[in-house]
């Protein structure tokens, strides 16, 4: 692949280190900010971007510094399972920067690519709607749109009355041992299936990962006549709005209609109001083979912010 933008005079760049999280949450959380108006992120995701197992900091970010040491933009390329579905992320106030950002990425993708062998790769990058300049830049280099995501909101006024569980139905609080987190991660995997940039990552991976991000009680598995049927992973990144989080919710296919879901999600919001959180918040991509939006919507889910996956094909060169 052929690179054409030029870093503007006067920036440097380097690989990003952990001890950077502080500063480009900053420069992401301000870039966000002016877009759809909040953060969006937290300085404990950006850190555990930056910490990712199959994140490689010297080969595969680039932080772009002004020449008083500021963070002017900050690129990722990650790979995941296999390397042919391959995401990149560009944040950077000044359009020189991004188009430089963009290059790297893409150059980096092609050869993560070629690295595993494949004739072609399929990148993909999360954008907001508002973010027009972007969005031309994506459309400019052939990227098309391959879903919409609502970040959806429930608020909590008050105590939130737990739901009743359905019969039949048991409940399992929390992954403490390695039994229960194959479990888990198995279940995630056959319910997730099929959706718009899902790859699974290696269960050794998603043990470190999850180890060094997230609390294992913050999983919960419903079981029927002692089988895992459905699973809940929770997790505190909008502790920051004082809000709950829903990273995952899945039932297996054979148990859909037995209102496992709602109970989640309504166990979620009871939880969460007796923690004193203000919400509960989830992200759905509006293109999910189940109805999950309908799903929302009908026990109080708001949309609150869209934003976009797209996608290129190409082969390795």
């Amino acid at each position: 692949m052929q690179t054409t933008a030029v870093l503007p005079e006067g920036l440097t760049v380097r690989a990003p280190e952990v001890g950077d999280a502080e500063a480009i949450f900053g420069l992401v959380s301000a870039y966000n900010t002016g877009l759809v108006g909040l953060p969006d992120c937290t300085l404990a995701q950006v850190g555990e971007g930056i910490a990712d197992p199959g994140f490689d900091c010297a080969v595969d970010g680039w932080l772009v510094l002004a020449e008083d040491g500021a963070p002017v933009g900050y690129g990722t390329t990650y790979g995941r399972v296999g390397r042919q579905s391959i995401e990149i992320q560009l944040t950077s106030p000044v359009p020189g920067v991004s188009a430089w950002l963009f290059d790297r990425t893409m150059l980096r993708a092609h050869e993560m690519g070629r690295e595993a062998g494949h004739a072609e790769i399929t990148v993909d990058t999360f954008v907001y709607r508002d973010d027009e300049r972007l969005r031309a830049l994506l459309e400019e280099h052939a990227f098309t749109t391959g879903t919409t995501y609502h970040r959806m909101r429930v608020d909590h006024t008050g105590p939130v009355e737990a739901p009743e569980l359905p019969d039949g139905v048991v409940v399992r609080r929390g992954a403490p041992d390695a039994a229960t987190q194959w479990v888990a991660h198995e279940l995630i995997i056959d319910t997730f299936r099929g959706q718009y940039g899902f790859s699974p990552r290696p269960h050794d991976e998603w043990v470190e990962m999850r180890d060094a991000s997230s609390s294992w009680s913050q999983l919960t598995l419903l079981e029927i006549d002692g089988r895992a049927v459905a699973v809940r992973d929770c997790s505190d990144n909008f502790l920051g709005e004082n809000c709950g989080h829903v990273g995952m919710l899945g039932v297996l296919e054979e148990f859909r209609g037995r209102g496992l879901a709602k109970f989640l999600l309504r166990d979620a919001f009871a939880l969460d109001a007796a923690a004193g959180r203000d919400g509960t918040i989830l992200l759905v991509d509006t293109n999910n083979p189940t109805p999950a939006l309908d799903l929302y919507l009908s026990v109080g889910f708001r949309p609150t912010l869209i934003f976009e996956g797209w996608h290129r094909t190409l082969p390795v060169s």
